[in-house]
């Protein structure tokens, strides 16, 4: 009698319906992108037409020489950068306080915690612009950064506290019986413990920050984000190419970090980290 190995029979073929409903997926998801890449280097500058005329790297180099590009990316990376910084510092403290106090209301803390990266992104965006016309804070920089940190302290904040969950008690319970500060606890032990996790929630946090358009078109007042660029140059016919190179950019931008972010919360069973 013959027996076949078990990983062998773990490895079963996918059905050729099951296959192709992926493969439809994946179009469906990614055909959009591809369009984008294409008339990003078309010859033709003002409409869409397939097959294209022809093709040309001479939008890249238009898209170089903007100045307004540029500037759009420049507060489009500040503003990234500002507030995934503010999020992982509130982000960290709201997670180990959930995870480490026991108190009166903590599971509807944690709900009010979470609760505005699910609310639709123009709620959030009239409450902030009210919140700020009623406190008369004029719209600026620092408006954009509040407005983005909002929903990218919900990115860190999940992904500390899985790590915390995951993280045995007895490793700072050990360190602080031998002697050790909660400082000298906190950077030996559970700094390289959350480091990971860490890493991963700000790169999201800024690749959501980097491509948010909603929230910033409520806050940030006379100012463009890369985003608002994109967007204000999509009534203008014959810069459609330079926003498809820009476009593309921005994908590249944010599919990047999301990448890292992906590989870095792998377990090394192939689950995500955080996973229970």
């Amino acid at each position: 009698m013959r027996f076949e190995p078990a990983a062998s029979q773990g490895r079963e073929r996918a059905p050729a319906a099951l296959k192709l409903a992926v493969a439809g997926v994946l179009l469906f998801l990614h055909l959009p992108f591809a369009i984008i890449v294409l008339y990003a280097f078309t010859t033709d500058d003002a409409s869409y037409r397939f097959p294209p005329p022809g093709l040309t790297l001479d939008w890249l180099q238009v898209a170089w020489n903007r100045p307004d590009v540029w500037q759009a990316l420049g507060l489009s990376l500040r503003v990234a950068a500002a507030a995934t910084a503010a999020a992982l510092v509130l982000g960290t403290l709201a997670a180990a306080a959930v995870h480490k106090s026991r108190f009166f209301g903590r599971e509807a803390l944690s709900f009010l915690l979470i609760l505005p990266i699910a609310l639709p992104g123009i709620v959030t965006g009239i409450a902030l612009r009210s919140a700020m016309s009623l406190a008369s804070i004029p719209f600026s920089f620092w408006t954009v950064v509040v407005g983005h940190a909002t929903f990218c302290v919900v990115v860190v904040y999940n992904n500390v506290l899985a790590r915390l969950r995951r993280t045995p008690a007895s490793l700072a319970e050990a360190s602080m019986d031998l002697g050790a500060t909660p400082q000298q606890t906190f950077r030996r032990i559970l700094l390289p413990h959350l480091a990971t996790a860490l890493v991963a929630g700000g790169m999201l946090a800024f690749a959501l920050s980097f491509d948010e358009i909603i929230v910033t078109t409520f806050t940030a007042g006379q100012q463009q984000t890369l985003p608002i660029w994109i967007y204000a140059q999509l009534s203008k016919p014959r810069q459609r190419p330079v926003t498809n190179v820009v476009a593309v950019f921005v994908v590249l931008t944010t599919a990047v970090p999301i990448l890292l972010a992906h590989l870095l919360t792998r377990d090394k069973g192939g689950g995500i980290a955080g996973e229970r």
